[in-house]
């Protein structure tokens, strides 16, 4: 059910696709006339295309795709910002925005620290056997405290590698030093000279970094140029003992070599926040040993997701006083 507010004529409107915390939604009120998705539901490819052809602007999130069709709709009718609620953009067709003239923004900056603790917990339940412990536990089968029963590894000492060190990565990276005592390698296509606070070692290229980590922690953005960043080859260099984290895209990970590697015991285990085709996931991901699976939690804070809302009002509210958007993609 769509709901659209049009209590405030002659202010912008935006059609929202999902539900978004409720102080956000009523600071979106504030400015513009909203219809909101009130029951939350995925909407299809021709509902998300009338929704932005019948307004000004449409706010969509990661889950959402908007393809050329959508897009096109929205040109041909009111459509003019797509203001995305989320970092991420590979589900826009942005080369289908920008030969439409459609302006595109995203909510960067405000998801650091909820990101990068989700990935600390990845790490934490996989070194310690967090998960595996709740499931014998829930089931019934645990049989009492023993000194071999579940043991995991320490992370003091150990060596935390990480794919793309932007705001999120430093802030992984920090975390694991600081806080953990874990050493860091890196690789990211520029130069990274702003770490100052830990020991941290930028490597030439991906390969040297798998060849390294006792663990590997993927905050890439995704693009055509990381597609499959860490495939069966990369995978094959690591150690067999080393975890795979992933909270940044699907797309960075081929997930049938990373389940093949799981069930060949040539990785110690990965923890995973996003999938290729969520929320739809590989049964044969689903059935590989040693993961940690998380629905998309990454910034599900009440605190984050309020302030990527305001982001996007922030943005929406810009543009339409004909101003440059704050965050434009």
């Amino acid at each position: 059910m769509i709901n659209t507010d049009q209590s405030s004529a002659g202010k912008p409107s935006i059609f929202v696709t999902r539900r978004w915390p409720a102080d956000a939604e009523a600071e979106l009120s504030q400015y513009f006339i909203p219809t909101f998705n009130l029951d939350d539901r995925p909407l299809s490819a021709a509902e998300m295309a009338a929704g932005f052809a019948s307004h000004d602007a449409i706010a969509p999130t990661v889950s959402d795709k908007i393809g050329a069709d959508i897009i096109t709709a929205g040109a041909n009718g009111k459509g003019r910002l797509i203001a995305n609620f989320g970092v991420g953009v590979n589900h826009i067709d942005l080369g289908a925005a920008a030969a439409a003239g459609i302006a595109v923004s995203n909510t960067p900056g405000v998801l650091t620290d909820a990101t990068a603790d989700l990935a600390l917990t990845l790490i934490l339940m996989l070194s310690r056997r967090a998960g595996e412990g709740e499931r014998e536990l829930r089931a019934g089968e645990w049989q009492g405290w023993r000194p071999t029963h579940l043991m995991g590894r320490a992370l003091q000492g150990k060596t935390l590698g990480i794919i793309g060190m932007g705001r999120i990565g430093k802030a992984v990276a920090q975390r694991a030093a600081l806080g953990f005592g874990m050493k860091i390698v890196f690789y990211n296509r520029s130069r990274i000279d702003d770490i100052s606070a830990y020991p941290a070692r930028q490597l030439d290229d991906v390969e040297s970094v798998c060849q390294i980590a006792d663990c590997l922690s993927l905050h890439c953005a995704a693009s055509a140029d990381t597609f499959h960043i860490l495939n069966a080859e990369r995978l094959a260099m690591m150690k067999p003992d080393a975890y795979v984290i992933n909270t940044a895209r699907g797309d960075v990970i081929d997930e049938t070599a990373l389940a093949a590697a799981l069930s060949a015991k040539q990785l110690g285990g990965a923890g995973l926040d996003v999938f290729q085709g969520e929320p739809v996931i590989d049964p044969v991901l689903l059935a590989a040993p040693n993961t940690v699976l998380l629905p998309h939690l990454g910034s599900a804070t009440i605190e984050t997701r309020t302030a990527m809302g305001l982001k996007v009002v922030e943005n929406a509210c810009a543009f339409f006083a004909g101003q440059p958007l704050i965050d434009p993609v």
